[in-house]
């Protein structure tokens, strides 16, 4: 980077699946009409105490544990105070010097070398309302449903060094989250959102540069270039002999820039102090233990085993990790039929592409393992053809019925009989005779005229690796 290198820190907020909100009784639910989802509590009304719901800290232990992170025994929720006219009380219930998780790290793959991303901390915290600003001049509208809702604020080391790296690891934090079942991952509605703190400085240097913040990213594509694009801003003024300014800043993905918000805060701005309402949390090494025990098999690890035990390549374990239940979709469908890599091919290619289609998770998915691995099954017997297949495979997840019921139904059985083939070759080379001449000539690749003369004499039907073989034998002979 032109003499320069980049220094990247990551802020991750996730919002929790949770049935209520963190302090009171609220459902923790999206998409309900604007200011419908609100009590006392949450609004920050007088005479009203904020309780704290113990799936939080679960929850945030959780995440904790499989980050590498160690568990305070005793953590402190904190008042952060500013004014925004999406925070009601005029301050944010969050946790600052003492939080529930600290000094973690999570593992990442950048171009085939192994990175480790230090994480400082996890704690627990309230969100914000939502104020929405389109459409409306020079006035907004605030929805306070969203005020309340349980996050954890992941908050990495600033150990990234290039935009790929921090992509990396937020898929990687985004995938671990999904498979503990903390949160959804969706990042469109901001359920998993990232902040970026910046700067750049003299290759081979210690010393920290002036650092910006950068909001607004709602996807992998836009974080990167949004990080491609400061990184960038921030070389050119130094090389012209100007200063960064410390700032937050916004991605625009319509201009492909980023655009000056606001001076950027300090960590004393906000005027922290311990929250009266709330006492300390306290965890002990037994239920520690117990979340432990309950943690599920995490994606790193998944990846690893799909490649172990069942020979595929690491691009397709990815591929098949997105998601536990897409991983556990693929085992079953493994534990009926041994055909791991075509299984893998199936997956990957026609399953994926209805899901995306439809909108749907593999959960929601009307083909079960089982009837994909009968499906694959009559390919691999010979009984039908890729081609027919995928139109069975159609079928099946239009009608949710079998592959062994649509095959016999629509009469699509693939002709595999050895002599009933060989005798349809025997007459379409002895009405070719000219071809059949040239053929064994040298010219080989006359082949392929033959199997498509008889792939239309069998309407398509014919297996046509069998159908090649034959006319190759008889040709040849």
């Amino acid at each position: 980077m032109r003499g320069y290198d980049a220094v990247i820190g990551l802020e991750v907020h996730a919002q929790l699946l949770t049935d209520s909100k963190i302090f009171c009784s609220c459902r923790a639910a999206s998409g309900l009409p604007p200011n419908t989802n609100t009590c006392p509590v949450c609004m920050g009304m007088p005479r009203t105490l904020p309780v704290l719901y113990r799936k939080v800290i679960e929850l945030g232990m959780r995440l904790g544990l499989a980050t590498n992170c160690s568990i305070s025994r005793k953590s402190v929720f904190a008042r952060k105070n500013y004014f925004y006219p999406d925070l009601p009380k005029g301050y944010q219930i969050t946790q600052h010097r003492f939080p529930l998780c600290e000094n973690g790290y999570l593992d990442i793959e950048v171009n085939g070398e192994a990175r480790r991303v230090r994480i400082l901390r996890i704690h627990m915290e309230e969100d914000a309302g939502k104020t929405i600003h389109e459409g409306r001049g020079p006035s907004s509208l605030v929805d306070f449903n969203r005020s309340g809702v349980p996050l954890l604020e992941i908050v990495s080391m600033p150990d990234i060094t290039g935009t790929e790296e921090a992509v990396a690891y937020l898929r990687e934090l985004r995938q671990i989250l999904m498979y503990l079942g903390i949160c959804d991952g969706n990042m469109e509605e901001g359920s998993f959102r990232c902040d970026a703190n910046v700067s750049v400085r003299p290759a081979g240097t210690r010393v920290y540069g002036v650092r910006t913040e950068l909001k607004n990213m709602n996807s992998f594509r836009n974080i990167q270039k949004a990080l491609d694009f400061e990184i960038d801003r921030h070389i050119g003024i130094l090389e012209s002999g100007g200063a960064v300014e410390q700032e937050t800043r916004l991605w625009n993905a319509a201009k492909g820039r980023t655009e000056s918000m606001r001076s950027k805060e300090e960590s004393h701005d906000y005027r922290y102090f311990p929250d009266p309402d709330l006492v300390p949390v306290e965890v002990d090494d037994v239920w520690i233990s117990h979340v432990r025990d309950t943690l599920p098999e995490l994606p790193s690890r998944v990846r690893q085993r799909l490649v172990e035990r069942y020979g595929l390549p690491a691009y397709d374990a990815g591929v098949l990790t997105q998601t536990r239940e897409l991983a556990e979709y693929f085992e079953e469908c493994a534990k009926i039929l041994d055909a791991p890599k075509e299984i893998s091919n199936w997956i990957m290619t026609e399953v994926l592409r209805v899901l995306s289609e439809q909108g749907i998770s593999i959960a929601d998915f009307g083909v079960s393992p089982a009837g994909l691995a009968e499906l694959i099954g009559l390919v691999r017997q010979g009984l039908i053809s890729g081609s027919m297949a995928k139109e069975v495979f159609s079928e099946m997840v239009s009608s949710g019925r079998s592959a062994a019921g649509i095959v016999k139904e629509k009469g699509i059985s693939q002709l595999s009989d050895e002599q009933e083939l060989r005798d349809i070759a025997r007459g379409i080379i002895e009405g070719n005779p000219n071809e059949a001449e040239k053929y064994r000539a040298g010219r080989t690749g006359l082949l392929g005229f033959f199997v498509g003369k008889l792939m239309a004499e069998t309407e398509g039907k014919a297996n046509p690796r069998l159908a090649s073989r034959i006319l190759k034998e008889l040709l040849e002979t």
